[in-house]
């Protein structure tokens, strides 16, 4: 302002005739530092943008991994970024008009040298040539004076900007503070399933011993009810024990394709209903018990219009059976049956011996 108030009380002076040539050199000089002052103030406004564009940057990678509060904060930050980058880019503009009105500013310069080598010359136009200089000076200077008033206007659009930054700041240590306390909230509650996770761990070692008991009881009265029925039906080759299973081959108690016991069957099969009577009565109640009755067939295919497949074949002669054990007072809610077919097989060979091996019926003694 001090080259501006130099200027207006110079230029007064380049209107009287026959000035001295020093006071009209200090009324040009003036412009120079007019100039590199304003040039000074818009590379400080730009570098005070970029480090305001930096801290934003920086502020969006330190928010980019909280929840959906602060990013609909870091959205906002954005959209202030995006203000401060249009900002600069108008201050970019403002630099070349800038530049323009210092080009500007060095054409009058050498109109005004060109005027004073036509000075001596042409002593009759002097007048009218400084009109000239004077009315385009007054014209930068308005425009000078513009562009101030333009950058002053871009200083209170930064200073709501920062001042908009430093409320969403608080927002954010605000919403800090929250998420500390639900740490501190999950922590507790964390702990606490620690400790129902113990006691649930304790109480499935428990239950599992208390199932292994079940389990080795049941094994017990199996291995008895296994007994009476080897001491019942004797050494025989056709009724054998595998694993934990009582095995009756199906021509025991079969006859070829039929699903139906002959008397003879029902004989075998009455003592064993017999001896599964004489065990359950020892059984505790505590133990949920099933007798579970699984029927096999060989993998040679039947196809009639009983039984379609294997699957009807091996289903029913199994529920045979089970119909049996309960006309002799088996409850039903303790037998099971399943058809197998002929997909598990004893024997995989091809010959009359592994057929007769695979048609079966099983009894297992087992919990639910």
């Amino acid at each position: 302002m001090a080259a501006y108030a130099g200027t207006q009380t110079q230029l007064p002076c380049t209107l009287m005739p026959l000035a001295t040539r020093s006071s009209r050199r200090s009324s040009i000089d003036i412009w120079p530092g007019f100039v590199d002052a304003l040039s000074q103030m818009v590379m400080v406004i730009i570098f005070l943008l970029l480090v305001f564009t930096a801290g934003q940057f920086y502020l969006g990678i330190a928010l980019s991994g909280r929840d959906q509060a602060l990013q609909q904060l870091q959205q906002q930050v954005e959209e202030l970024a995006n203000l401060l980058a249009l900002e600069r880019r108008t201050s970019e503009e403002l630099r070349s008009g800038n530049l323009t009105l210092a080009s500007q500013l060095k054409s009058a310069l050498a109109e005004r040298d060109q005027l004073r080598a036509d000075l001596e010359a042409k002593s009759t136009s002097l007048a009218q040539q400084q009109e000239s200089a004077a009315a385009r000076s007054n014209e930068l200077e308005a425009r000078a004076e513009s562009a101030e008033k333009a950058l002053s206007a871009e200083k209170e659009i930064s200073r709501q900007a920062l001042a908009q930054v430093n409320a969403l700041n608080a927002q954010i240590a605000t919403l800090r503070d929250q998420l500390s306390r639900i740490a501190a909230a999950l922590e507790a509650s964390e702990a606490k399933v620690k400790e129902q996770q113990g006691q649930i761990v304790e109480l499935g070692k428990r239950l599992n011993l208390a199932l292994v008991n079940k389990v080795e009881e049941l094994a017990r009265y199996r291995s008895e009810f296994f007994g009476r029925l080897r001491s019942i039906l004797g050494d025989r080759p056709d009724i054998r024990i595998v694993g934990d299973r009582f095995v009756f081959q199906s021509e025991v108690l079969f006859a070829p394709g039929s699903a139906e016991l002959g008397e003879e069957a029902k004989k075998q099969l009455a003592q064993v209903v017999t001896a599964l009577k004489e065990v359950s009565d020892k059984i505790p109640p505590d133990i949920n018990w099933i007798l579970q009755v699984d029927g096999h067939t060989d993998r040679r295919p039947i196809s009639t219009a009983q039984f379609p497949s294997n699957w009807e074949l091996s289903t029913a002669r199994a529920m045979s059976v089970v119909r049996f054990a309960i006309e002799q007072g088996i409850p039903a809610s303790r037998l099971a049956t399943a058809g197998f077919a002929d997909q598990q097989p004893l024997d995989s060979a091809n010959s009359e011996d592994a057929y007769r091996r695979n048609r079966r019926i099983e009894l297992k003694l087992t919990g639910r």
